[in-house]
């Protein structure tokens, strides 16, 4: 089998071996030490056409179609800062809120709306001292997710007034705790 066959076999059998699906350029740059940009960007160019890497959009790829993929890794992963799931989306999960909300939310370092097919991924820009405060957070391996409590703290934070349709059904000592521990409140 020739070098370039290994290499290659080498490069697919890392990527596939990964505990994730989604990569950005620079995660394929690292994992195959490729320093040289035209190098990986015709590897990656290989890889699209062979069906191994599916472009999500421009620096942007999977292992995986869309749809065999969690909505909440996906965003995360697309919004390519250190980011929890918070506000509306853990608060529609579990009950606190009824609206329709129509994009998945975080809470990140930085202010942004990604659409990637038929979702809506936005961010709200946290202080870095609220943000990377894990008192409220569970790691759910590939991403992160406040508790119900944290995002009704990180909601307060953004929206003082707003409205919460079954507040019964947070715990309000935690919700107290989780408050003053991040927000000093």
């Amino acid at each position: 089998m020739s070098t370039i066959v290994k290499r290659n076999m080498n490069k697919t059998e890392i990527l596939l071996k990964q505990n994730r699906h989604l990569f950005h350029t620079r995660d394929l740059r690292i994992l195959w030490q490729l320093d040289n940009p035209e190098t990986l960007r015709r590897t990656i160019s290989r890889y699209i056409k062979k069906g191994t890497l599916i472009p999500i959009y421009r620096g942007f790829y999977s292992t995986l179609p869309l749809e065999k993929i969690d909505q909440l890794e996906l965003g995360a992963t697309a919004i390519h800062e250190y980011s929890y799931v918070s506000t509306e989306t853990v608060l529609v999960q579990n009950g606190i809120i009824f609206q329709n909300i129509l994009a998945y939310t975080f809470c990140s370092t930085k202010t942004k709306s990604i659409h990637i097919g038929d979702n809506t991924y936005k961010s709200r820009q946290l202080k870095d001292t609220y943000l990377y405060n894990k008192t409220g957070i569970i790691d759910k391996g590939n991403y992160q997710i406040a508790c119900p409590e944290r995002a009704i703290a990180d909601m307060l934070y953004f929206n003082p007034k707003y409205y919460f349709d079954a507040k019964d059904q947070m715990n309000q000592d935690l919700f107290q705790t989780i408050r003053k521990e991040v927000y000093g409140i």
